[in-house]
This record gives C-alpha cells, sequence and structure tokens, in this order.
C-alpha cells in the first residue's frame, strides 16, 4: 500500500513527463511531415491551377521534344541557347495545354479516339506531314505505312530486341506527334466554339467597307507639341498621380519583376598571351601544311573545330571558315586569319573538293560476333551470295536484320563533333561506292556489308582541316583580373560605395530593370543561374557574392535595387514616371494651344496662329493618319474627319499623340475600283472581333494562378 501510495504521490510528474513525451513525439512527426513537404516543394518546377509539376516529369517532357528535334532535325547535340527554346516550348505547351484542357471540361469539349482515327484516314493534318509515314508517290501521309511501323514495332518487343531498339526511336516520335495532334485538335475546338460566339451584319460590314475605303482629303493646320519648350510647362505631382490613376490598367504585370544595377568584367587576352598564342599558331600552321595526315596536328594544336576526315558542306564550317574554301586551292593551306566576332585565330587545309550527293539511299547487313576470325568469313559468305545474286532483303533477313534501304543526309554525320576511324571509312563508302555494287567493310570487330542503291541533290562538299583557336587569356592573366575585381568588390559593399570607386578601377555601373524569372541570364551572361537565384531570393540594397561566370571568362557583382510586386507598377518607378510626365506634358501644351485656337474657324485663321498649314490625302478612318510636321500617327484624327462632313471646318481642335490639329475636309470618295462584298466584309468583321478577343488566352493565364520555378533547376 504505501508503495501505490508513493507511486500517486508522483502522478501529477508522471502525467507531465508523458506530456513531454508525447508532444515530443508529435512534434517530431509534425517536422518530419513538415520537412517533408518543403523538400517536395523544392522539386516544384511549377504549378498551373493549382497543379503541381515536379522537376522530374518536367524533365522528361523536355527530353522528349529533345529526341524529336534530333531526330527531325538530323542532329547529334543541342546548344544551350536550343536547349533553353526548348525548355521555353515545353513550358509555354505545358501551360497552355493545362489551361485549355481544363476550360474544355468546363465546358463538355473531348477529342475521342474515333476523331483521331478519322483524322489519320483523311491524313490531311498538316502535322502528319511532318512524319516518316508519308508515301513518296502522293507526297501525302498514309495511315497504313503507320499501321504497318506499329504492327512490326510490336512484333519486335517480343521477338527482336535489336530491332526493336534501332525503332524505338521513331515509335516515341509517333507517339509525340499523336499527343500534340489531340491537344492540337482540343485546343482548335475551343477556339472555334469562342468564334463562334462572335457574329457580324450586313450594317456592321458596310460600315467596315466605308472605314477601309472611303478616303478623305483634308487642308491640315498643325499645331506641334515639340513647339512649345518643356521648361514653359509646369507640372505638379497631382497632375501626374491623377494621369496615373487615368492609366493605371496599363501598367498591371502578372509576375514579380526585379531591378538591379550590377559590374561585369570580361577578361581578356593579355598581350604577352597573345604573342604566345601567334607562335603556336604559326607553328601548327607549317605543320598542317606539309602533313599528310593532319588529324594529330588538328587535335595537338587545341582546334575547337575537330577534323572529321569527310566530305562536308559549307553549311559544316562556321561562316569565316567558309567564306575561305572556294578561294583555297586543294592541298594549300590559307594564311592565318582574325575572327572577331568569336574571337578566334583561324588557319584552314582544303584537302579535297568533290561534287557529291547531299542524300544517299542505301541498305546493309551487319556482321557481329565474338570471335573476329568468324565474322571475317561470314562476311564474306554474305558479300560473296550478293555477288551471285542473292536476294538482299532475303538474306538480311536469315540473320535477324530487315536490310531496309535508308537514307542518310549530309546533315545527319557532319555536324558530329568527332568520328571515329571505323565511322569515317564507312562514310566515304557510302560518298564515293559505285551505285549498286556491293561493299565488304571490316570495321573493329565487326563487318558490314554495304550496297549504295540510289544519290539525290549534288552540291559541293570540302575536305577540310581547320585550326580554330579562340584568343585566351593565360592563368596568370584570369588570376589578376579576379584579384583586381575581388578587392573591389570587399571594399565597397554598397551601390553608393560601387558607384564611387567603380571609375578608379576602370569599372563601369550597369543597370538592369524588369528582371523576369524566365530570363535565362543575367545581362545575356551565360552561365550565371546562381546568380539568377540570387536576384530572386535577395532584399532591396544587398550586394551579391562575386560569380565567375560566362565562359570561365567572366567577373560579376550585383546590387538588388527594386522589387517590383505582382499588381500594378507604382508612379515610383523610373520607367512609369518618366512615361506619365510626356503625356502630362503633352496634355499641358495642348491646353495652351487650345486656349488661343478659341474661336478660329478657319485654317487661314489657324495660321495666322502659327499653325503648319499642308494638305493631307487618302485618310480613313481604318488607318491612323501619319503627320509629316508632328512626326506622329494620329487616330484621333482619322476618327474627327470621318466625323466631318465634306466642305466643313473641324468642329473643335483635335488633341493627338504629336500636337493639336484643325482641318477642313476639302472632298470625301470611295477608293478608286473598291467593291462592297457583304460576305467577305462580314467575314472579316467577324475575325477582326476575334482578334480583338485574341488576348483570351492571356485572362485564363492570369487566372490559372500559374507559377514559374525552372529558373531555381535549368
Amino acid at each position: 500500500m504505501a508503495a501505490i501510495g508513493k507511486i500517486r504521490s508522483w502522478g501529477p510528474v508522471l502525467v507531465t513527463v508523458i506530456g513531454l513525451a508525447l508532444f515530443a513525439f508529435i512534434a517530431e512527426e509534425l517536422f518530419r511531415s513538415c520537412e517533408s513537404q518543403r523538400n517536395q516543394e523544392r522539386q516544384q518546377v511549377g504549378e498551373v491551377l493549382g497543379n503541381k509539376i515536379d522537376v522530374q516529369e518536367f524533365q522528361k517532357l523536355v527530353d522528349e521534344y529533345t529526341d524529336v528535334l534530333k531526330m527531325t532535325q538530323g542532329r547529334e547535340n543541342l546548344t544551350d541557347e536550343d536547349l533553353n527554346r526548348v525548355k521555353d516550348m515545353v513550358w509555354q505547351t505545358y501551360v497552355q495545354n493545362s489551361i485549355i484542357a481544363d476550360e474544355a471540361a468546363k465546358l463538355g469539349l473531348t477529342v475521342t479516339d474515333e476523331e483521331i482515327q478519322n483524322m489519320l484516314t483523311e491524313g490531311t493534318n498538316p502535322m502528319l506531314a511532318q512524319t516518316p509515314f508519308v508515301n513518296q508517290q502522293t507526297g501525302r501521309f498514309d495511315v497504313n505505312l503507320l499501321k504497318q511501323f506499329l504492327s512490326e514495332y510490336n512484333k519486335a518487343k517480343t521477338t527482336n530486341a535489336q530491332a526493336l531498339e534501332q525503332m524505338r526511336p521513331m515509335y516515341n516520335y509517333w507517339t509525340f506527334i499523336e499527343k500534340n495532334l489531340r491537344s492540337q485538335t482540343l485546343a482548335q475546338k475551343y477556339q472555334a466554339l469562342l468564334g463562334g460566339s462572335f457574329l457580324s451584319n450586313p450594317i456592321a460590314a458596310k460600315a467596315a467597307f466605308d472605314e477601309e475605303n472611303v478616303e478623305s482629303n483634308i487642308q491640315l493646320a498643325a499645331f506641334p507639341y515639340s513647339a512649345i519648350n518643356d521648361k514653359d510647362v509646369k507640372v505638379e505631382d497631382a497632375d501626374l498621380k491623377a494621369k496615373y490613376e487615368e492609366l493605371k490598367a496599363q501598367f498591371k504585370q502578372v509576375e514579380e519583376t526585379r531591378d538591379i544595377k550590377y559590374v561585369d568584367v570580361k577578361v581578356a587576352a593579355s598581350a604577352t598571351d597573345r604573342a604566345a598564342l601567334d607562335k603556336n599558331m604559326k607553328d601548327a600552321a607549317a605543320q598542317l601544311a606539309t602533313s599528310d595526315d593532319p588529324a594529330e596536328i588538328v587535335r595537338k594544336a587545341g582546334s575547337v573545330v575537330a577534323y572529321l576526315g569527310v566530305p562536308q558542306t559549307k553549311a559544316a564550317f562556321a561562316s569565316d571558315i567558309a567564306a575561305q574554301l572556294d578561294s583555297t586551292a586543294v592541298g594549300s593551306t590559307s594564311a592565318i586569319k582574325e575572327n572577331k566576332g568569336d574571337n578566334t585565330l583561324n588557319v584552314v587545309k582544303v584537302i579535297a573538293k568533290q561534287q557529291l550527293a547531299d542524300s544517299i539511299q542505301f541498305r546493309a547487313i551487319q556482321v557481329g560476333g565474338d570471335d573476329i576470325t568468324a565474322v571475317r568469313k561470314q562476311a564474306d559468305s554474305i558479300y560473296n551470295a550478293l555477288q551471285a545474286g542473292a536476294d538482299f532483303e532475303a538474306l538480311a533477313k536469315k540473320y535477324n536484320q530487315t536490310g531496309e534501304k535508308s537514307w542518310l543526309t549530309s546533315n545527319q554525320y557532319q555536324s558530329a563533333s568527332s568520328l571515329d576511324k571505323d565511322t569515317r571509312a564507312y562514310i566515304n563508302i557510302l560518298n564515293t561506292a559505285a551505285l549498286n555494287s556491293f561493299t565488304n567493310l571490316e570495321m573493329t570487330g565487326s563487318n558490314i556489308i554495304l550496297q549504295v542503291v540510289d544519290r539525290r541533290a549534288p552540291v559541293e562538299k570540302y575536305t577540310a582541316a581547320v585550326i580554330k583557336r579562340p584568343i585566351d587569356f593565360s592563368k596568370d592573366t584570369y588570376s589578376a583580373a579576379y584579384n583586381k575585381f575581388s578587392q573591389f568588390v570587399s571594399e565597397n559593399q554598397s551601390l553608393e560605395a560601387m558607384e564611387k570607386a567603380a571609375a578608379k578601377y576602370g569599372y563601369q555601373v550597369q543597370e538592369r530593370q524588369g528582371m523576369s524569372n524566365t530570363e535565362h541570364y543575367v545581362a545575356g551572361i551565360h552561365s550565371t543561374r546562381e546568380a539568377l537565384k540570387w536576384i530572386f531570393d535577395a532584399k532591396e540594397g544587398e550586394v551579391s557574392p562575386l560569380y565567375e561566370c560566362g565562359d570561365n571568362d567572366r567577373l560579376l557583382v550585383l546590387v538588388m535595387t527594386k522589387i517590383n510586386p505582382v499588381g500594378y507598377a507604382s508612379l515610383d518607378n523610373p520607367q512609369v514616371k518618366e512615361y506619365i510626365r510626356n503625356l502630362v506634358v503633352n496634355d499641358k501644351k495642348a491646353e495652351k494651344i487650345e486656349a488661343k485656337l478659341k474661336g478660329v474657324n478657319s485654317i487661314a485663321a489657324a495660321q495666322k496662329q502659327g499653325a503648319k498649314v499642308s494638305e493631307v490625302n487618302q485618310i480613313t478612318f481604318a488607318a491612323p493618319a501619319f503627320i509629316q510636321e508632328t512626326g506622329a500617327n494620329e487616330p484621333a484624327l482619322s476618327g474627327a474627319v470621318a466625323g466631318t462632313k465634306a466642305g466643313q471646318f473641324s468642329a473643335a481642335p483635335v488633341k493627338g499623340n504629336g500636337g493639336v490639329y484643325l482641318f477642313k475636309v476639302n472632298s470625301r470618295q470611295a477608293r478608286q475600283g473598291a467593291k462592297f462584298d457583304a460576305k467577305q466584309y462580314a467575314q472579316r468583321v467577324q475575325q477582326k472581333a476575334m482578334q480583338y478577343a485574341g488576348n483570351y488566352m492571356r485572362e485564363l493565364y492570369v487566372n490559372a494562378k500559374v507559377k514559374d520555378n525552372r529558373y531555381l533547376f535549368f
């Protein structure tokens, strides 16, 4: 009993301890849950209509589109700029498709499998003409070719892994086309439904015809704003605020932007660096001129252009090199030339010039295996059988290959960064072998039996060795530039200090306003993603770390000067304020001009008040009149002229973009040869209404609350 009493005496303490333990357990689970949620958010590329897309999903879409580009353009690699365009295209397509799909679902719009099948059967959609399933005789998409391919692909899944792998890129390309065909059709349905809500009538059609074709000839009295000195116009803060409120809708921004100031240093080669490069280039050029095998010389010279050793069209060479090919004789080496455009020194040796086909059709049987002796023997057997008249495709199928004819174009190989010895020999055989003859080509570890069956589009091709060396700086030069810039940054940790010290160091503080996180580079400088991330995380007045960026040749420091949130750009924004001020100044000038025009009711009277008088002809309501005396387009004047009868003087001064105007309508007539077609103009009115409604996507975009965080990942 005593023990029980003792336990009871500790009851409150035990309850507290247990409560704290439970709280700690719950808090730990809550922390884990929050941390897990934060990790998920860190992986989100963006959000549309509340639906989040993570980086893996987005990258999959990017890879899909990249593969399509490589296949359709015959390219091995894409540049950074190409990849950025791909990412932008994929994002824009994803956002648009998501928004349209959401709107279509609300309206009950769908695209059925039956509709897609009907489109494939008709084969008239332009997207289908971009596929390989085009009948060469009709030049049109042939659904039977597609069905045949899909059947062979499904069969290869269980019977031929090698064929399946070869067919996979084509299959992926088709699924991409099919998916986009469905999205495109849904968007067209939505747009057609929207377009159907805009109607026209004969009265509107006739009005549209008159607006375009009824021309007025006037005598114009112009009073340019430029005739009044800006200093003679007093602008109050209240005037600016009133004008801003009047036009506030123009300054709405749907995404946050940032203003920065920055110092950017581009490291350049010193005189010592240049002298060393000149000597190296002279030595390499001398060796190139006398060598029969330029590949090793080009490699050792550090050329950014590899020697492929195959005939290439001019399009494969940089423009400065291509410009020298025709003027350089076969076997000779050009002088060393500097290209300031890409900051390089260049020398080229032309080894051969030949008229060769741009497109080559061929077929092949590949023979491989672990025993190279057996491989060679089997290849000889196949080659001899073909020479004796054996059927190529039948023989290929015997060795689990299709033996089908394929096309090779120059673009498919000449943009390669390098070619090995086997590939070089393979391409040269395709370029030079006699039509319909057979070649047994020995390669490393395998043989390949080739037959060229057709060649088309002969073009001049060049086999050339190019040494292209960037005029680079040395490590010592970069180190000196880095140390100097580092000292500048460490000594000046505010915008004011930077602006005062920049000239002393030979630097310049530059400005960039309205930066969006959808931009890929800061100030157009490559490899600035970390700087971009800093910009959209920094507070006003913060100074960034020193960034080494560009093509390993730039030094950069940033200052965050202004954060422009979603909403309306304020009157404090320098660009907005300047725009508003110019409008207010013109309004004030217009008031001065209009005050002195009271009672003026003729061109002669206007001229006495200092007007510039001229004849302006062929003014229509549909187009703004361009007035030479003020250098401005004046839609308000066009409207006022259309509302004034022939022979009459303007009822009131017209305030325009470049000045104030009075006028007299001398004559009015329909444009010569113009004929009214009610049906045609009714369609035009409807199309114009659709153009005005074309901003629907922007409104849907705003309502979708799109968040774009790609800058955090790419």
